[in-house]
Order: C-alpha cells, then structure tokens, then sequence
C-alpha cells in the first residue's frame, strides 16, 4: 500500500468510527482467579477469522522461534490519599519523577485548587505512624493541566514511602465494595495482581497490562516449546491513556521513557533476519519496539517515545500482537485499528461484547495475528 493510501485511511476516520457500546457489567472489577484461565479471542487479520480460548492455549497459536517482546516495568503504588492541616482530603495520584530530580514528582491531585506551593500534606502509615509529604511547586503538562510537584527528598525516600503509604493505581472504572476493616489486605492483594510476574523495573503508573495474563508457568511452557523470550522497559504514564477528545489526527501522547537492552535488541534483530516473528506483548511493548526500531532494526539504548500509532502507520518491527480490550474512542483502540485494520477489529469488538468477554485492565485479551 502507498503512503498516499495510508494518508487518505488515516483521515477518512472520524473519532466516531472508533466508538463501541459496552455494558458495565463486562467493565471487569476483579483479575481473573489465575492468571492464564483469562479468556482469548484470537483474530487472524488478514481474514478476519475469530477464534474463543483460554489463554494459556495462547502455546497454540505461538511456534518455535517466536520472540514474545515483554515489558517488565514495575507498577510503583502511586495513589496516595492525604489530608491538609486543616483536615481535607486530598487525592494524589503520582506521575513521573522530574527530569534530573528524581527526588521530585509530578502529580495529580483532587482537590487541587486548594493547595499552594510550601504546603504540608500528612498521610497515615501503619502503626499510626504520620508521614509529611511537601508541595514544592506547581507545573503545567502539555496539554495544559495543571500538576502538583511534591518534594519527597530524594529518588530512594520515594520508594520507601511508598511501600508503607501507597496504593495500587487502579483506574477509576474499577470500582468495588469491600467489607470494612480489611484496607490493608485490599491494597496487598492489588499491589500484588496490578502487577505482571516478570516485574522488574519500577517507574509505571499503570500496569502493561497485557502482561497480566501471564504466570511464570506459561512463560516456562512457552520457552519449552522453543519461544524465546525477549523484555525491554517503558513506564507506562499518563499520556498512553490520555483521552482523544477532538480528532483522531490532531491527538498526541506525552512522552514515555523506555529503554531497549542491547541483548533483546540482539534477539528481535537476527529473528529479523532470519524471518521469524516479533510478538509485541502489549500496545506499550509495541510502541518501544516501533519507536526504537524505526529504521527497520531494532536499537538498543534508553530514550523517550511519544508515538501514536493510527491507521495508515506502517509497522517495521512487530508482526503480531496480545493486548486487551480497550476503552471506546481511545489512542489504544486507534492504535489496534491500525495494527489489525479498521475493518477487522471494530466487528471483533462486536462479537466480545456479544461473547460476554470481560474489558479493560483486568480484563481478557486478544491475539492479533
């Protein structure tokens, strides 16, 4: 296909073509009991043939010399509920560390109007112990919200706050009913399934959640089978699920740092070579591989992406893809469109709402091949 072609797809579609009813009861509010026994829907994009598993029966669709891309960020617990002096609660939920002063965040918080620079939040720890959090500043993201900066002291003082006050970042559509008086259990239990097995590096505010999917058992079978294995990192931020709220052409995504070890770059590159496919696990993996691989090899190296892939982008690097049901008129969807076509997912997305499949973070996946 021309670029010319891929130009005229790419703005033929209005934010309208990316819009899908689903009802709330397939909003998924609870991870799948074990990891693998989530369900599949498989679609061949070149046929548009469906196919319904399991997903560990994933090994059946995946062949010896497959190298399955992962990515192995660590979901930091970046939701914090604190309260003023005067006794208000406030909301934080962290973002990313400031460039050269890890020791201080960006963050959003609600409400947020009613903090100034120099003020003092307190948050309650274990044990009733008390920890002060400082308001260092105000900033502006780039797309013109306003962000708190808070000052923790330094890049390890973060971290170990965290694990006494944080919380998973679970997205706002999750939502459950918990009997009281089990708080703490709530917050281990999510810190521990809003988390894939292969976790490593933390800095994500949100879970490649993809990866979710699978255990360390799969990951053994697979790598039996003759899949290798390949991970990078990018912490996942705001900007992947920033919402597309004018057009389809005029969105952007905020930067993502990632960085591509020189082995899975040696890995992606000879199966390359030798014509053998790259499997992103996750539109994140999908946009490092893309990012980093834009001259058609894969580089090795730390960087940031700020890639939206829509209909009309030409893939260099990824051959096929496992990713989750994402939100209706999102840069996720738009991004799937464009791996699978427009034509192809939209009616598969049909028939998981039919199939009662479960969406969103915690939900099913999918396999685009």
């Amino acid at each position: 296909m021309s670029d010319i072609q891929d130009e005229s797809i790419a703005q033929s579609l209005s934010l309208d073509d990316f819009s899908y009813d689903l009802p709330s009861e397939l909003i998924a509010q609870e991870p799948c009991g074990t990891r693998h026994e989530s369900r599949l829907l498989v679609l061949n994009k070149e046929s548009g043939e469906l196919n319904h598993h399991v997903f560990k029966e994933i090994r059946n669709y995946l062949r010896p010399g497959d190298v399955l891309v992962l990515n192995d960020t660590k979901v930091i617990p970046a939701r914090i509920t604190a309260r003023r002096a005067s006794g208000g609660a406030v909301e934080v939920l962290l973002l990313k560390a400031e460039a050269h002063k890890p020791g201080i965040w960006q963050a959003m918080a609600y409400p947020l109007r009613k903090l100034r620079q120099g003020d003092s939040l307190f948050v309650d720890g274990a044990g009733g112990k008390e920890f002060v959090l400082k308001v260092a500043d105000f900033v502006e993201s780039p797309d013109g919200q306003r962000r708190l900066l808070i000052d923790f002291g330094g890049q390890q003082e973060v971290y170990s706050l965290l694990a006494h006050i944080g919380s998973a970042p679970l997205p706002p559509y999750i939502r459950r009913q918990r009997p009281e008086g089990d708080e703490e259990a709530r917050r281990s239990t999510d810190l521990e399934r809003y988390q894939t097995v292969f976790a490593k590096t933390p800095g994500a505010v949100a879970a490649p959640t993809a990866g979710l999917h699978f255990s360390a058992e799969l990951l053994h079978e697979l790598k039996e089978q003759g899949v290798e294995i390949a991970y990078l990192t990018l912490h996942v931020g705001p900007g992947t699920f920033k919402p597309i709220s004018h057009s389809v052409e005029e969105h952007s995504i905020e930067a993502e740092e990632f960085n591509v070890p020189a082995d899975t770059a040696h890995i992606v590159n000879k199966a390359l070579d030798e014509g053998r496919r790259v499997i992103a696990v996750g539109t994140t993996s999908l946009r490092t591989l893309e990012t980093a691989g834009s001259s058609g090899r894969l580089q090795s190296g730390s960087a940031e992406s700020t890639l939206y892939v829509k209909p009309g982008y030409g893939f260099k690097i990824v051959k096929a893809l496992i990713t989750n049901f994402h939100l209706s008129r999102s840069s996720l969807l738009v991004l799937v469109s464009a791996f699978a076509g427009h034509e192809k997912i939209m009616p598969a997305y049909k028939i998981a709402v039919e199939q009662k499949y479960r969406f969103y973070s915690y939900g099913d996946a999918m396999f685009i091949e």
